[in-house]
């Protein structure tokens, strides 16, 4: 329901342009907001002229009007002073704050729909019955953002997204948990994976520097369908897990980029332990010391070339082929071979999986 505040801010804006003071009451005669102190209404007059027939009275020098939601009565309205000018201040009144009730029911209601979207809650005909309703456009191109925050409940990064966002009716922000805030982006016809990384850019930036907030964000793939939404939702996740798992260097993720890293992640624990056990033996790639290892990944990020990976280890051309062959003996892998090198590094990949599943488990 629409709050108080909200009520408080509409009533003061009446009363500064029109200099008539207004209450509004809840049905049971209890003070919900006001713009003046000396307020001598009993709380029994209230009732009274909420259970009459009348939609508006003018009683004790008051004029009363009844707030409705759609046909049930929400609200008692008071406008002090029994002018014509007072009547007709109180019946605009009741026309804001029942638009403003109308645009806060169908604000909790869309985001409500959009919630239960993603998490897949609804019945097929459900989806397109309530977007009709709420007039979201069933047919149009999205893509879901997931954006994670380094705080639970972090309403300084919410609220900037919302003003990034808030000018965009067709965007629709929400959350599913305390420390995701997520990103539903209708996107132009002429719209790119590109345009999309940009967008993601400027939410990392912005939340960066306005909401002072280290973000994670990924995203899914374009879906052009509204029962398709939550399979972009289900991708932005997973690219947010894969990519604390192998691309921990990266604060934006995109599924379609995440590689052999989706298949790794979609294995069962039990197949990676074989793998392992067969690749290796006992000795799993973990166990390697920190000059091993930094060796190794060095001698990867320069597609297995020696020269340059010894240039920037700051060591001899021959260390290293020492170091590359020392590790054939240990393992029986030459990462210097094309297929050995692969082998080696799905392994690594698939350690941090484990680790990071076992993690999980606690």
């Amino acid at each position: 329901m629409i709050s108080s505040q909200v009520l408080q801010n509409a009533i003061d804006e009446l009363r500064a342009i029109t200099r008539i003071d207004l209450c509004i009451m809840d049905l049971e005669g209890r003070l919900v907001v006001t713009t003046f102190a000396d307020n001598d209404i009993a709380g029994d007059t209230v009732q009274l002229f909420a259970d009459s027939a009348a939609d508006s009275q003018v009683i004790q020098g008051y004029h009363f009007f009844k707030i409705f939601d759609e046909r049930t009565v929400e609200y008692v309205l008071i406008a002090k002073g029994s002018s014509e000018d007072a009547y007709m201040i109180g019946k605009v009144a009741v026309c804001e704050i029942q638009n403003l009730i109308v645009a806060y029911k169908e604000r909790f209601d869309k985001n409500n729909f959009i919630q239960n979207l993603l998490l897949d809650n609804l019945l097929l005909v459900d989806i397109y019955n309530r977007a009709k309703k709420l007039h979201i456009e069933t047919e149009a191109r999205r893509v879901v953002f997931m954006v994670e925050t380094k705080y639970e409940k972090d309403n300084n990064a919410l609220e900037t997204v919302k003003s990034l966002f808030a000018s965009k009716p067709k965007d629709y922000i929400t959350a599913v948990d305390e420390k995701s805030i997520i990103l539903v982006k209708e996107l132009k016809p002429e719209d790119t994976y590109e345009d999309i990384d940009e967008i993601a850019k400027m939410l990392r930036d912005m939340l960066n520097a306005e909401a002072m907030s280290s973000v994670r964000i990924a995203y899914g793939t374009i879906v052009d369908e509204i029962k398709l939404v939550s399979k972009s939702y289900k991708e932005a996740k997973m690219a947010l897990d894969v990519g604390k798992i192998f691309y921990v260097e990266k604060n934006i993720i995109a599924y379609n980029t995440l590689g052999i890293g989706r298949l790794i992640y979609q294995l069962p624990i039990p197949l990676c332990q074989m793998f392992m056990k067969e690749v290796f033996g006992e000795k799993m790639p973990d166990s390697f010391d920190d000059e091993t290892l930094m060796t190794i990944n060095k001698f990867f990020e320069n597609n297995l070339n020696v020269s340059e990976t010894s240039r920037q280890l700051f060591v001899h051309r021959n260390t290293l082929v020492y170091r590359l062959e020392k590790l054939q003996k240990s393992t029986g892998l030459d990462i210097r071979v094309f297929d050995d090198a692969l082998t080696f590094k799905i392994a690594l990949m698939v350690v941090n999986y484990m680790k990071y599943m076992e993690i999980q488990d606690f």
